[in-house]
Parts: C-alpha cells; sequence; structure tokens
C-alpha cells in the first residue's frame, strides 16, 4: 500500500517541480486551496469508514484544519482580489486525490486504515516539497508568502502525526 500511497501523490512534486519557475498567486492560490480540499476529502471518508479510533481522530483534525487554511487563503486572496486559476498542478492534485479516495472506497478494516494513513504520510511530505520548493519561492505576494509561511509549521505537524499513527498501525 505505501508505494500505492507514493504512486497517488508523485504527480504533485512532478507538477510541481515543472512549475517551479513559472508558478503565479493565481495558481498558488488554486493549488492550496485543491490541496487542502483533497485533504479534507480523504479526512471525510476515513471519519466514517476508519475501523481505528486513532486513525478517525487523525481524519477529524485533517478535516478541522485544512478546512481553516483554505478558509484563510480565501479569504486572503478575496482581500487581494486574486481568482484561483487552475493551473496542470492543481489539477494533477485533484487527479491524485479522486484516485486515492477510489482506492480507499474499495477496502475496509485495517487496510482501508493502513492505506489512508500511508498515503496522508506520503501526500505531507509531497505538500511540503511543494511549498518549500515552489509554492513560498514562487509567491510574489507578501501577505501570500507570509501565510504560506504561517502554516508550513501545521503540515509539519500533521507530517509527525500520521508517522505517529502509521507506526502504531504496524
Amino acid at each position: 500500500m505505501k508505494v500505492l500511497a507514493i504512486v497517488a501523490v508523485g504527480s504533485l512534486l512532478m507538477s510541481t517541480g515543472a512549475m517551479a519557475q513559472g508558478v503565479t498567486d493565481p495558481q498558488i492560490a488554486a493549488i492550496v486551496v485543491t490541496a487542502n480540499q483533497v485533504d479534507i476529502d480523504a479526512g471525510t471518508l476515513a471519519k466514517s469508514m476508519a475501523s481505528s479510533g486513532e486513525v478517525k481522530k487523525f481524519a477529524e483534525q485533517m478535516i478541522t484544519d485544512h478546512t481553516g487554511v483554505n478558509k484563510s487563503a480565501v479569504e486572503l486572496v478575496t482581500k487581494l482580489r486574486v481568482t484561483p486559476e487552475d493551473n496542470a498542478t492543481s489539477q494533477s492534485i485533484k487527479d491524485g486525490g479522486d484516485k486515492n479516495l477510489a482506492t480507499l472506497k474499495t477496502l475496509k478494516g485495517a487496510g482501508f486504515d493502513k492505506a489512508y494513513i500511508d498515503h496522508e504520510v506520503a501526500y505531507h511530505e509531497q505538500v511540503l516539497a511543494a511549498i518549500d520548493k515552489t509554492l513560498i519561492p514562487g509567491a510574489s505576494n507578501v501577505e501570500l508568502k507570509a501565510l504560506l509561511v504561517k502554516v508550513r509549521p501545521a503540515f509539519v505537524a500533521h507530517l509527525e502525526h500520521a508517522k505517529h499513527v502509521q507506526a502504531s498501525l504496524k
């Protein structure tokens, strides 16, 4: 399952790496909102399908935290009058999220829990790489860049939490 999780998020890194030179603030806004929504959707599914209480609790945290980040992002882009612009990276993230959900829906019990958490570990690793290598360096608006810097520690905490849950499932 770990290989599946890495394949599902691999397109995120490839797409963001390809865009590192030419990413715009409207594209960054779309990437941020899409990446958070993908994790909200996966968390919502996990909250209803996970068998482990620890996995359900993690899923609830993902829903809460990523909803909060999206709210902040939407408020900022509204204030800045930036319209999120769909792009290859945001579409790749959405497609990967859809594939992950389709795979997770075929699983039950401990298999579901393991696949969800393995994906969360890989996904948060890839999102952090995108934040560090593409989104923060590519943001031209000071407030947008500051928001990305501000939310980065939450993604680090999510990764560490996911790794802890992952270790407890073995």
